[in-house]
């Protein structure tokens, strides 16, 4: 099973800069979790116009991701509480 790296956009830091921190933590602890399960997960796309980008739901917030196999790499795109969403 190969670990992948994870990378944040800068939009993802300062977003969840306003979030209670045990929230931001456990979705921090969620993206970690994803990077090392990325053989074992069945990866929800977002959209047929947005190919390559998966979503992950964590109670009601959804985090969004994009997965490079060459590099290793999750790439997180965006971290949104999912009323935001609508």
């Amino acid at each position: 099973m190969a670990w992948f790296r994870l990378a944040f956009r800068p939009a993802v830091i300062q977003d969840l800069a306003q979030v209670d921190p045990g929230m931001t933590q456990r979705l921090f602890d969620k993206t970690k979790w994803i990077a090392s399960n990325v053989d074992n997960l069945r990866h929800e796309p977002v959209d047929s116009d947005l190919p390559g980008l998966s979503k992950y739901a964590v109670g009601d917030w959804r985090i969004f991701y994009s997965i490079d196999r060459d590099d290793s790499l999750v790439d997180i795109h965006a971290i949104v509480p999912r009323a935001q969403l609508r």
